[in-house]
């Protein structure tokens, strides 16, 4: 912990010599990453030094609607991409968050205020959905049942609803985000 403590306050010192600017962060859109338009920002704050680490858009209208647009034309190949290959998309992002849980959690807890072990708890829980959203196969199967009475069967299929879109609380900055998104992606939706 103190060689980040030292890293972090060697870079504000850094920052301050050559008049380093606080990043503003950018929206994702169509597979991007975009500068907003927006004039309004909310600064994100770092709890234990009550430093501003980033600066966060309040995004357009126009920019909520690209963002969307671009969902909804995804939508219409990734619904059509066969459910192995959007597992195989997930075991990828499962080896990522593998691979960066602890640079992840220190993200969480710059950000968030969480103890190191509460923040590598929250990746951690969201890691565990990825997992499960690996094995969706079984899910998305549709059922049939035959002679349910007479002269009838019934069927029910699965299919990819479109565009979803999750709003996440601010004290599961992982984990929540990672309930939602590999579920509905793998199901053959887009997210917004």
């Amino acid at each position: 912990w103190a060689s980040i403590r030292g890293f972090r306050t060697s870079a504000v010192s850094y920052a301050k010599k050559y008049s380093y600017r606080t990043p503003v962060y950018k929206n994702f859109i169509n597979g991007e990453f975009v500068a907003s338009k927006a004039k309004k920002t909310i600064d994100v704050t770092n709890p234990a030094t009550q430093e501003v680490i980033g600066k966060l858009p309040l995004s357009t209208k126009k920019e909520m609607q690209a963002a969307s647009d671009s969902a909804a034309a995804a939508f219409l190949t990734w619904r059509e991409t066969s459910v192995s290959e959007r597992i195989r998309v997930m075991f990828k992002l499962q080896a990522a968050i593998r691979d960066n849980m602890d640079e992840l959690a220190m993200l969480v807890t710059e950000e968030n205020g969480k103890t190191l072990a509460d923040a590598r708890g929250d990746v951690f829980r969201g890691l565990e959905v990825v997992e499960h959203s690996c094995s969706m196969a079984n899910h998305l199967m549709g059922e049939t049942i035959e002679t349910v009475s007479k002269n009838m069967d019934t069927y029910s299929y699965r299919y990819p609803l479109g565009v979803t879109a999750g709003i996440t609380p601010f004290n599961f900055p992982a984990m929540i985000p990672l309930w939602m998104f590999p579920m509905a992606i793998t199901a053959g939706n887009t997210m917004v």
